[in-house]
C-alpha cells in the first residue's frame, strides 16, 4: 500500500468534493431506513437549515465563552431547555458536549472527583450499570480508572434493582441506569433505583442519550410512562443527546446535574498557565 502524503500539488474544489464522493459510494444508504441507531433526520429541509444555521458559527471556537458570547448563551439556553424538559428545577445546571459518550464519560469523571473530595481514603472506586448499559461507561471506566460491575438484566430486559443493591460496597461511587437502553429499548426501573441510591447514599446517573429528547414526547401523546428524569427523587444526573431525537447537528449532547454541588467536580481548572487561565 502506498504511503499517503500531503500532496505537492493541491487540486481543484471540485475534483476534491469529488472525490469525496466516490468515496462515499459504498457507505450504507440511511434514506433506506436500516441505519436508525447512525443517522436521524427530519428531511432535507430541516437538513439545509441545519447547514445553514452551522455554517453561520462555522468559523468561531466555543472554549472562549468571552470572546464569542453567543456562543455561550446558545449552550445555557439548550442546557436549561433540556432541563426543564427533564423536569429538573431551577438548580439544575450542566454542559453541552460533543456526543452522548462524552457526555457519559464526563458523568463517571464527574461522580469518580467527587467521590475523591469526599472519600480521600478511596483507591479503588466502583460504579454499578445494567449489562445493557451503553459501552460508553465501559470507556469511562477505563479512562478515569472506575471498576464497571455489570448486573444482568430480567426477562423483561429490565435490571432488577434488589440486584443492584446487593452489589454496592463501600467503593461504590455511582449507580446507573437507562431511559431506554440501547440495545433492548426499554426503560430500567428508575424509581427503584432512586431508592436503592438513596438508601446508599449514592448517586444516580440516568442514561437518557437515547430517550432524553424522545420519552417527554412519548408522554405527552398520552402514553403512559414511569417517571425517568429529575422527577425521581435520588436521581443527581442525565445524559440525552441533542443529535439523536433533538434533531440538531452532530455532535450535540447534554450532561444535566441536580445541582452545582455535583457539577462543580465536572470542571478542570489551571490558573497557573503562561497563557492564562483554563477551565
Amino acid at each position: 500500500m502506498n504511503k499517503i502524503r500531503i500532496p505537492e500539488k493541491g487540486q481543484s474544489h471540485d475534483a476534491i468534493l469529488e472525490q469525496m464522493n466516490h468515496f462515499r459510494e459504498n457507505d450504507a444508504d440511511w434514506r433506506g431506513g436500516r441505519t436508525w441507531s447512525l443517522v436521524y433526520s427530519l428531511g432535507d429541509g430541516h437538513t439545509a437549515f441545519l447547514k445553514e444555521a452551522h455554517g453561520r458559527f462555522f468559523s468561531e471556537n466555543a472554549l472562549n465563552p468571552l470572546a464569542f458570547k453567543s456562543l455561550k448563551r446558545f449552550e445555557s439556553e439548550v442546557v436549561r431547555m433540556t432541563a426543564d424538559m427533564l423536569h429538573g428545577d431551577d438548580n439544575v445546571v450542566g454542559t453541552m458536549t460533543a456526543g452522548g459518550t462524552e457526555s457519559c464519560m464526563l458523568a463517571v469523571k464527574t461522580y469518580r472527583d467527587m467521590a475523591r473530595a469526599k472519600r480521600p481514603w478511596l483507591r479503588k472506586p466502583e460504579m454499578i450499570a445494567p449489562e445493557s448499559v451503553h459501552v460508553a461507561f465501559e470507556k469511562g471506566a477505563h479512562y478515569f480508572d472506575v471498576k464497571l460491575t455489570r448486573v444482568p438484566v430480567d426477562a423483561n430486559y429490565r435490571v432488577d434493582p434488589e440486584a443492584v443493591r446487593k452489589r454496592v460496597n463501600r467503593n461504590t461511587i455511582l449507580i446507573i441506569g437507562s431511559a431506554p437502553s440501547y440495545p433492548y429499548g426499554v426503560v430500567d426501573p428508575i424509581p427503584a433505583l432512586g431508592e436503592v441510591a438513596q438508601q446508599a447514599g449514592l448517586p444516580l446517573h440516568v442514561d437518557g442519550c437515547l430517550g432524553g429528547f424522545m420519552l417527554p414526547f412519548v408522554e405527552k401523546l398520552g402514553y403512559a410512562l414511569p417517571p425517568f428524569d429529575f422527577r425521581v427523587p435520588g436521581v443527581t444526573s442525565m445524559s440525552a443527546d441533542v443529535h439523536k431525537y433533538g434533531y440538531s447537528a452532530k455532535g450535540a449532547s447534554v450532561v444535566l446535574y441536580r445541582n452545582m454541588d455535583y457539577l462543580k467536580h465536572q470542571f478542570f481548572v489551571y490558573t497557573d498557565w503562561s497563557g492564562g487561565i483554563y477551565i
